[in-house]
């Protein structure tokens, strides 16, 4: 009998008496892992996130196009960045959360078809008996009845029969209610799932869009050097004040390491130099420690580092070397960034990441992840700006080919 007429033949025949016992495994699968009630708290945060990154664009909205003002326009553009980064991975987690929920959802339907399949076979080989033995049983249960009384009892187990034999057609109608009713629910968490892909995808063409505007606001200083000349002013003292900032920390920390030290009775450490990896898998180098042409106009002519090329914005930063950190913010010239100490007068410096993964005062082993590369801060491009300082003083850490330094980067590539 085809499955498509199920239902007609039920509704067409006659109630039948079933000559053996049925046994129905009618129990409720397990209780599902995961629940919408955790895609509706993902969306929640969603909607926080989204309002948000509102409030960030009030606030450029509010800046004006005045040169003096335009880096604060890229620090709330590298803001936005950082929220839109948070909603892709919010978007992420959904959809995973979405595809649990689909392969459970996918389980109880299966689970609810094998019941159904179950309950009908059973129900189909009783009528194939009641067929095989051409009679209908009801009557000639009343009929052998030896006297009135006799006939009552039988009516009895008649209407006993009977009502067992509808609870039979009940429970096969309830099971494929169950099944219909776990397709259109599996059908909908598909479409979910689809709508919340899209709207992924939307998201990552909105951070490639915000983070494109980010980088035409800093050429636009570029182009325009001769009247961003205050603005650059502006930049430099921040770094000044980053590197004086710098300075007082190790400062204290060596005062305080040679405190330690006369306390127990020890001699003082010297500098620590070398022994340093490279900070991202990229060994491409596009500018170096020293001098160079001013880069569009608007970057430092005494470059106080290394900055390295073709690494994105999803990067891992690593650790040079062994140390503790004593610096892990935000500013304008270097966006995010943070500085490791390595003992007296040795520090490591990382800029424009995209994101900071250790704050200060963390101790970190060399090659353990400081932050997400970027192009926060001053930057046009994703890159990592990369200062070593040795006795206090900023050098090189690239290893010349002629004469290599032990210890210190080699195998890099010069930009043209």
């Amino acid at each position: 009998m085809k499955r498509s007429s199920k239902l007609a033949f039920l509704r067409s025949m006659p109630l039948l008496v079933l000559a053996l016992c049925l046994v129905l495994a009618a129990a409720a699968p397990a209780a599902a892992a995961v629940t919408q009630a955790d895609i509706d708290a993902l969306k929640g945060d969603a909607k926080g996130l989204a309002q948000e990154k509102k409030d960030i664009q009030a606030q450029i909205d509010k800046l004006s196009s005045d040169i003096s003002t335009t880096m604060e326009r890229k620090r709330l553009l590298d803001g936005q960045i950082g929220v839109t980064e948070q909603e892709i991975a919010n978007k992420e987690e959904e959809i995973a959360v979405y595809e649990t929920l689909i392969v459970q959802t996918a389980e109880e339907l299966a689970d609810a078809e094998a019941r159904e399949e179950a309950q009908y076979e059973l129900f189909c080989k009783r009528v194939r008996a009641m067929e095989e033995k051409g009679k209908v049983e009801y009557w000639s249960v009343l009929f052998r009845a030896s006297s009135f009384s006799d006939l009552l009892g039988r009516l009895d187990v008649v209407n006993e029969i009977m009502e067992y034999d509808q609870r039979v057609i009940d429970d096969l109608k309830t099971l494929q209610a169950v099944t219909a009713e776990k397709k259109a629910e599996l059908e909908g968490q598909k479409s979910a799932s689809e709508e919340a892909k899209a709207e992924l995808v939307a998201k990552k063409q909105d951070l490639d869009r915000r983070r494109e505007e980010a980088n035409a606001l800093v050429a636009k200083l570029r182009a325009q050097q001769k009247e961003q000349e205050d603005a650059l002013d502006d930049l430099s003292a921040e770094e000044e004040a980053v590197q004086a900032r710098i300075k007082a920390l190790i400062k204290k920390m060596e005062e305080e390491e040679a405190a330690r030290r006369a306390a127990a009775g020890q001699s003082g450490p010297s500098s620590n130099p070398g022994g340093y990896i490279w900070p991202v898998n990229s060994r491409y180098i596009t500018s170096t420690v020293g001098g160079r042409a001013s880069p569009g106009g608007i970057g430092s002519t005494n470059h106080k580092g290394t900055d390295i090329g073709r690494v994105g914005y999803n990067s891992s930063i690593y650790a040079a070397k062994d140390g503790q950190v004593i610096i892990s913010e935000y500013s304008r010239s270097y966006g995010h960034y943070v500085v490791v100490y390595h003992g007296p007068g040795n520090s490591t410096l990382y800029a424009h990441m995209s994101s900071r993964k250790v704050s200060v005062g963390q101790m970190v082993k060399q090659g353990d992840v400081l932050g997400i590369t970027g192009s926060t801060g001053n930057s046009t491009g994703p890159h990592l700006h990369f200062e070593v300082k040795e006795n206090n003083v900023i050098v090189n850490p690239l290893s010349d080919g002629a004469a290599p330094k032990k210890g210190y980067l080699t195998g890099y590539t010069l930009s043209d």
